[in-house]
């Protein structure tokens, strides 16, 4: 979305279903932004499952778990700045050329993590993924905005963003079935395979090529204005004028509180089960590589869980916008991730609680990314 573009008034939610409003078309570039993101937080998830496993290999036991905030914290400083860039470059070269090179660039660089020999190679396709992540995001979001008719926006938005939580558990089914693969011998070192796995969404790069057409509101503004224009209105149009300023700045804080306090401890809740249940196992009488097996099915399982609450979280959101305003529903969603996460990290205590706990933490973590999509639009 070009920064001088006016959000259109909030929709009334009672004129009818919102699908009813989109034709064909409409529907393939949901589709295609809906499966673009999907399969990106799918690659997501698959390094929050590999993550411990891959640092294990790769540096040792005795410092997986601080060389995986490392690998953690470069990852998300890709997103960022993949966030950005390709923010900036769709709106120079188009949003459909910038959603196949994001694509690309995210698939590419999961694969190839599967080849990392070391920590700082491991580290590198980390964050050339992230850029590709966080790039994916913005491009696909601001694609389905400016096709979208105006009552329908809000509601793609929250259902582009629901299921993406479809990626995430995807991603665990990935963790359990090579689990059983290990358990029976038939391979050795799963998350490398995870990694391989993340190549997949290359392959929707032919959709996106064969169908997708660059919005038309953003054919009109390239008309309108030269790619030089256009790049050196961006950062003045955003930081000159105090309405999107403030914007600006409360979006970032929004999203940052959002996005840091989920992978610094949403997201570590898995690491969180690994080392509570590989405890307790150990003290019993199975063979380490049942001992292994349990350890990552549980691990997978939670991931399933977080995220099945994170679907209804997130499409959630969207409704609730609707009935008590933008401004009341991230106050209430900030307060119950809180609540949820200190709940779950203080009571956490058996296999039985991943089955309404986790949901539970997810559902309220990740409702705020409901918001977000919309929100910046």
């Amino acid at each position: 979305m070009h920064p001088t573009d006016v959000p259109p008034a909030q929709p009334p939610l009672s004129d009818g279903p919102w699908w009813r409003e989109l034709n064909r078309y409409h529907w393939f570039v949901l589709l295609v932004a809906t499966l673009g993101w999907l399969f990106d937080t799918m690659d997501q998830q698959l390094f929050n499952i590999a993550r411990r496993p891959a640092m294990i290999a790769l540096v040792g036991e005795e410092r997986a778990t601080e060389f995986s905030g490392y690998a953690t914290t470069i990852f998300l400083i890709g997103w960022g700045t993949g966030g950005i860039a390709f923010g900036i470059l769709g709106d120079l070269v188009g949003r459909a050329k910038s959603m196949v090179f994001t694509i690309l660039l995210y698939s590419a660089f999961t694969g190839l993590s599967a080849l990392s020999q070391g920590f700082w190679d491991f580290d590198l396709y980390r964050f050339l993924t992230g850029l590709g992540v966080g790039g994916q995001f913005a491009v696909g979001v601001s694609l389905v905005a400016e096709e979208m008719p105006d009552r329908a926006r809000p509601f793609a938005l929250g259902l582009l963003q629901a299921l993406s939580a479809v990626g995430n558990i995807t991603a665990a089914g990935v963790g359990i079935g090579l689990a059983f693969l290990a358990r029976h011998g038939v391979i050795k070192e799963s998350w490398r395979i995870m990694f391989v796995v993340g190549t997949v969404p290359a392959l929707l790069v032919v959709l996106i090529m064969r169908r997708l057409k660059e919005p038309e509101k953003w054919l009109k503004l390239a008309a309108e204005k030269s790619m030089r224009e256009r790049l050196s209105a961006y950062g003045a149009e955003l930081f000159r004028e105090k309405r999107w300023l403030r914007h600006a700045i409360v979006g970032l804080l929004l999203a940052s509180s959002g996005i840091i306090g989920l992978w610094a401890i949403g997201f570590f809740s898995i690491d969180l089960q690994r080392a509570i249940f590989r405890t307790r196992l150990e003290k019993g009488d199975l063979s380490p590589a049942e001992v292994t097996f349990q350890v990552d099915f549980w691990a997978s399982m939670t991931s399933v869980m977080l995220n099945l609450g994170a679907f209804f979280g997130i499409y959630a959101f969207s409704r609730a916008t609707h009935l008590l305003g933008r401004k009341p529903t991230f106050a209430v969603s900030f307060v119950a991730a809180l609540l949820s996460t200190a709940f779950v990290f203080w009571k956490f205590d058996s296999i039985g609680d991943i089955f309404w706990m986790i949901p539970l933490m997810g559902f309220c973590q990740l409702a705020l990314f409901g918001g977000y999509a919309f929100y910046f639009q």
